[in-house]
């Protein structure tokens, strides 16, 4: 049965904090969510590289508002491929960065070169640096990485699958058979239209589109997803299409 309580969520899943080392300092909790706020977004995942720390902060910053945050992750594979892996509540990702923390290579950053790795609270301020280097790959496979946000109940999203550095296409040069992916994203400068006629392969799969948010001007929300609520089960019928839920890209 359709539910009769659809609503249309302006959504940007692919947003960084400051703990991204190539996000600006800008990108902090109150600062995200107003921009979010201010552009009409209903719905955001916060998906620093390789790490969660800032996501509960986030999500305080935005209580009280209409903003729903989700937590996630812009994972690095071992193949240099970028996969959001997005979930509902802070228990899935704190047991899926323990496996990435159990995976990556133990290299301390470089601030002078990669950029500062900085947790905060939900005002924005300093709590600590991370140490470990998070602009590198784990030692996790797309299989393997996929059967993991599988089990705990989140959606593996390969990121950004055009672009040239860490896009799942100029990288692998093919989409994977063995995975069965919900939904494609699409960098910022296609449309989907675009897209599939550069990529054939894309025409039989889902697409979706988010700004990647490494700057405050960075907000998309092209992705309208046709929902009852901001939660994974949801999107995920979104993306199939299921029980009257579907996903619009929009200019």
């Amino acid at each position: 049965m359709i539910s009769q309580n659809l609503s249309t969520f302006r959504a940007d899943l692919h947003v960084h904090t400051v703990l991204s080392p190539c996000a600006a300092i800008e990108m902090i909790p109150p600062i995200i969510v107003a921009e979010a706020l201010d552009r009409g977004i209903d719905v955001i995942a916060i998906t620093d590289h390789n790490h969660s720390a800032n996501i509960a902060a986030v999500q305080q910053a935005a209580r009280g508002t209409s903003l729903t945050v989700l937590p996630g992750m812009e994972l690095q594979t071992k193949e240099e491929v970028h996969v959001l892996c997005l979930f509902d509540t802070l228990d899935q990702i704190t047991a899926l960065q323990q496996v990435v923390d159990a995976h990556m290579p133990g290299l301390k950053n470089n601030p002078e070169f990669f950029g500062e790795q900085f947790v905060v609270d939900a005002s924005g301020d300093f709590i600590r640096r991370e140490e470990q280097l998070l602009l590198i790959s784990c030692e996790l496979t797309m299989n393997e990485a996929s059967g993991i946000v599988d089990e705990l109940g989140g959606l593996f999203i390969p990121a950004h699958v055009d672009r040239v550095k860490f896009g799942l296409l100029p990288v692998l040069g093919l989409l994977p058979t063995d995975i069965t992916f919900p939904a494609l994203e699409i960098s910022r400068h296609l449309n989907p239209e675009s897209a599939r006629e550069q990529y054939p392969q894309l025409c039989s799969h889902t697409l979706i589109q988010n700004g990647d948010v490494h700057f405050q001007h960075d907000f998309l929300g092209s992705s309208c997803y046709t929902l009852t609520e901001a939660s994974i089960d949801e999107i995920r019928q979104a993306l199939s299409g299921k029980n009257g839920r579907n996903i619009e890209i929009k200019p």
